[in-house]
């Protein structure tokens, strides 16, 4: 299914109407727990979010729908884990002031907002204490004077949860701040929300965007070409219009799409609308997402497989994050544990 929206709906109501029980997601699917070979679980701690555009383009009846398992809690999730982390990127070692990481030299990582639209079941973020380390208004003085101290920073980042959860006008009071600050030249956002509800590409998140001395970079995290609807590709088009470099970012996740035939079709379609392909990111070791990961001898298959596929400039880069490295590390750089040691 394809939900059409017009551009400009009220996109907080969509975010407020996508909290939905398990039982109530399964209902409107024409599904049942025994059709998951480990049921589903509550998860409470970390509750179902599929808002009404997301949920319209889920397969009735088919339980291996690639995006539902993207969102719906598996029982999966509670089956052990060992080596797991509530902390898989060590970023509480990062923190360089209230709201503020810093992992790399030239960029700084804020964390706008605990708050996202989709709850994606593989998240690395999902036990993270946003209440703790997220940017608020008393603690933003703190993180711009630490930005506007180091003039190697030429780039800030805007993560979270999602920055484009916060109001217009609160993303823009704090873009405002930023492009005060001389040094820095190039403001990326990093958004699951505008798969999940294309319709927060507003008019004033648009002004905002052209209105900018920084240059506007949005990073869209979208895994599977069943994602990009109609809608997302006229939302994308608004957004090339206000003069922003649109990439993506996906997750290796088994079971969705880590096949090369799927990953070279959502190439495809992220540049049918405007979108280039950036990262593929293997699965970090977060607490009660092992059921995602890809082993790596079979990611540096696909990769291989997807470069016979696509011209160049339509492969992502396959990459881990590691903790306490200076930038991401791409899988051919990674041990090939199928080698003799």
């Amino acid at each position: 299914m394809n939900q059409m929206s017009p551009i400009g709906a009220d996109w907080q109501a969509q975010q407020r109407a996508a909290r939905i029980g398990t039982a109530d997601l399964l209902a409107r699917l024409g599904l049942a727990p025994a059709d998951f070979p480990h049921g589903v679980v509550a998860a409470p701690e970390f509750p179902l979010s599929v808002p009404p555009h997301y949920l319209s383009l889920i397969a009735p009846g088919d339980p291996r729908d690639p995006l539902l398992l993207q969102v719906l809690a598996c029982g999966e999730e509670a089956l052990p884990q060992p080596g797991r982390l509530t902390d898989p990127l060590a970023e509480a070692d990062y923190r360089a002031a209230p709201g503020l990481l810093r992992k790399y030299r030239s960029r700084a990582l804020l964390i706008a907002s605990g708050a996202c639209a989709i709850h994606c079941r593989y998240c690395f973020r999902r036990h993270y204490d946003y209440g703790d380390t997220m940017l608020t208004r008393a603690r933003e003085a703190e993180a711009l004077a630490a930005i506007a101290a180091d003039p190697a920073i030429d780039e800030v980042i805007l993560s979270g949860g999602d920055p484009l959860s916060l109001t217009d006008a609160r993303l823009a009071a704090q873009v405002e701040a930023l492009a005060d600050i001389p040094h820095l030249t190039t403001l990326r956002l990093h958004s699951r929300t505008l798969v999940a509800i294309p319709d927060r590409v507003t008019d004033g998140l648009l002004s905002l965007l052209a209105g900018t001395r920084l240059k506007p970079v949005i990073v869209l995290h979208s895994n599977h070409p069943a994602e990009l609807s109609d809608t997302v590709a006229a939302a994308m088009a608004r957004l090339r219009g206000a003069g922003v470099t649109l990439l993506n970012q996906s997750v290796l996740l088994a079971g969705i799409n880590d096949a090369a035939e799927t990953l070279a079709a959502h190439s495809r379609r992220l540049f049918a609308i405007g979108v280039l392909p950036y990262y593929v990111h293997l699965t970090d070791p977060v607490a009660g997402a092992a059921h995602f990961d890809v082993d790596e001898g079979r990611a540096r298959a696909i990769e291989a497989e997807l470069r016979g596929l696509l011209p160049g400039y339509l492969v992502p880069r396959f990459v881990r994050e590691v903790p306490g490295r200076d930038s991401k590390t791409p899988l051919s750089a990674l041990p090939d544990q199928r080698s003799p040691r």
